[in-house]
């Protein structure tokens, strides 16, 4: 197929794992009547709460949340991808210790079976200028195994990442050098290095890799110290703003071309001239 149908799903998701269920079913069945084919969801769409994420992942809830979720995406007949969620275990089903969980992106097809999981591979432990002062992911997230994945969604190459990710080039070079068309990046950026680097990276990896990139965020404030930018943007193969969300939960749907990927690959093979392997 030469054209994907894209939605991105923007929330503001909190503690309650059903409360935000529900806005998921809400966006999410309004953007597959618009059209979308492929639905992103953001980073801790189902649970923004850190400490809180290996309870939710040794419990009950996790089986019953994910057979709604892969039941959404059979019912409405499209691609689902979950931002991240936790996980217990390893892509291997390998266990993960001290108390810490996965930070898996999982992509459901329209027959509501996962048929891909990324693992976040950069944990963000930073000092930001925020009310939060500092984020240590590495004490509950253990980072993924150092492998890159793409996925394929009617014809499209699809490479994953989540987040933080976005600061790393070298993931993204490996991505479209395994063939990725479309770049997916849910995330849960903080309104402060949103407002300073979101857009700047998103359309970086898009100029540079001569892809589609889809930038998923979480907005608003999740509690009285965490605030998340928004802002989930679609960038064209050539760094073109395509659309885009402000500061609010809410969704959109824009079909991708492949032609248009090829037409900029043709008049600027940047990725033929590459010194550096």
């Amino acid at each position: 197929m030469q054209t994907l149908a894209v939605a991105a799903i923007q929330l503001t998701s909190g503690y309650e794992w059903h409360e935000n269920l529900l806005d998921v079913k809400r966006l999410v069945t309004k953007a597959a009547k618009d059209g979308a084919r492929l639905v992103v969801l953001p980073e801790n769409v189902f649970l923004f709460d850190g400490k809180a994420m290996r309870d939710l992942a040794e419990s009950e809830v996790q089986d019953q949340l994910f057979e709604e979720v892969l039941q959404l995406a059979k019912s409405l007949d499209i691609y689902l991808v979950i931002g991240s969620h936790p996980a217990i275990e390893t892509g291997a089903g390998e266990p993960v210790d001290n108390h810490r969980v996965r930070q898996a992106l999982w992509v459901i097809n329209p027959q509501g079976e996962v048929i891909s999981r990324y693992d976040k591979i950069h944990l963000f432990d930073v000092t930001v200028d925020d009310k939060a002062g500092s984020y240590l992911e590495s004490e509950v997230i253990e980072p993924g195994d150092l492998q890159a994945k793409v996925v394929e969604i009617d014809g499209f190459k699809v490479g994953l990442s989540i987040c933080y990710d976005l600061r790393f080039p070298e993931l993204y070079r490996l991505l479209t050098k395994m063939g990725a068309e479309l770049l997916l990046v849910p995330a849960a950026f903080t309104y402060v290095t949103g407002k300073a680097h979101w857009n700047t990276l998103l359309a970086a990896r898009a100029i540079e890799n001569q892809c589609y990139v889809l930038g998923v965020n979480q907005c608003g404030w999740h509690n009285d110290k965490r605030q998340t930018y928004g802002h989930s943007t679609l960038y064209s193969p050539f760094g073109e703003k395509l659309l885009g969300l402000s500061e609010e939960p809410g969704y959109f749907v824009h079909q991708i071309n492949k032609l248009d990927i090829a037409k900029y690959r043709e008049k600027m093979p940047c990725l033929e001239h590459r010194r550096f392997s």
